[in-house]
């Protein structure tokens, strides 16, 4: 009589290799990597869902837009770009500003929602970038790693999904920005499903605004998330090459108005990592700097304090 099974679940080792992936699809808690896996290769199956999320895109095609898509894409785009630039970026990769634990768990909520990974890992990486900006160190370097590995490659990695919570001791402590590190697809679900849900009421409630569950989706969710993706990460890979140099600071940072335009003042790059602890990018009256404005207004009305003001012996060297 055979013994061979019935089935054949495949190799041990690409069994791991599977399950390790999609565990983590849900829950980012670092484990051992399988045998034989590269921490610095793309994880293919783990990183399906980033290439689900631009495929979906294609579904305009099918659904049609509608004004109220549009409108809902560029809000849902300028909210969150606010909650990562003002928040993930200068609040807690950098600490520019003094906010409530309140305030900074809801805009943690809302840059949770832009599919860019938690707050934790967000601040660990940037930390991270600072210390070896344009070295080999940094992973998204396109003078040493190119153009495409520095815009999205790097991102995709088993080094770069995990969380260095050495670099964070100051956010670490907190249980609630943990958990939204641990499980971060967690939000961006529930944005989806929140879209598909407000659109398949309003067909019914009112057709007038010629919108669906499907349509709002893909227009709310998935378009606004893939260019909120791509403008995001200009700032690792253009903001690197194309654009002038106001101070010299050792790495290939630049200052690039269109960049800064698209990402709320992120683009005044080389201005930032010459003194990276101020709240505002554009150190001069006429760099549009769309995220400082925003904060100074949240700072009038008592949300956040503190901003920390980019020092008169910067603004001296800064010139006219």
């Amino acid at each position: 009589m055979s013994t061979q099974p019935a089935t054949d679940a495949g190799p041990p080792a690409r069994r791991g290799h599977a399950g390790h992936s999609l565990r983590q699809w849900f829950d980012t808690t670092p484990a051992p990597l399988p045998d034989g896996t590269s921490p610095d290769r793309i994880a293919w199956l783990r990183a399906l869902p980033f290439a689900i999320l631009h495929l979906a895109c294609l579904g305009a095609i099918w659904t049609g837009v509608s004004p109220l898509d549009l409108l809902t894409a560029g809000t849902l785009y300028a909210v969150r770009m606010f909650a990562l630039t003002g928040f993930y970026h200068r609040y807690f990769s950098h600490r520019s500003f003094r906010a409530s634990r309140t305030v900074q768990f809801v805009f943690a909520v809302i840059g949770a929602a832009c599919v860019q990974r938690g707050p934790l890992w967000w601040a660990a990486h940037h930390r991270h970038h600072h210390r070896h900006a344009d070295t080999a160190a940094d992973p998204h370097s396109p003078g040493v790693h190119g153009f495409l590995w520095s815009h999205m490659g790097w991102f995709l990695t088993p080094r770069a999904f995990r969380t260095n919570f050495e670099r964070i001791p100051d956010l670490a402590q907190f249980p609630e920005l943990r958990l939204l590190d641990r499980y971060d697809t967690l939000v961006p679900l529930l944005l989806a499903l929140a879209l598909y849900a407000a659109g398949a009421l309003l067909q019914h409630v009112a057709p007038g605004l010629h919108t669906s569950g499907m349509q709002l989706l893909v227009w709310g969710f998935f378009i606004s998330t893939a260019v909120l993706f791509h403008a995001t990460v200009t700032i690792n890979s253009l903001a690197h090459r194309f654009g002038s140099r106001r101070f010299d600071t050792g790495d290939d940072s630049r200052n690039n108005p269109l960049l800064a335009l698209l990402t709320f003042g992120e683009g005044w790059h080389n201005n930032h990592h010459f003194f990276p602890g101020s709240a505002r990018q554009g150190f001069r009256w006429w760099e549009i700097d769309l995220t400082w404005y925003g904060l100074k207004l949240m700072a009038a009305v008592g949300l956040v304090r503190d901003l920390k003001p980019v020092p008169l012996w910067v603004l001296a060297r800064a010139g006219h």
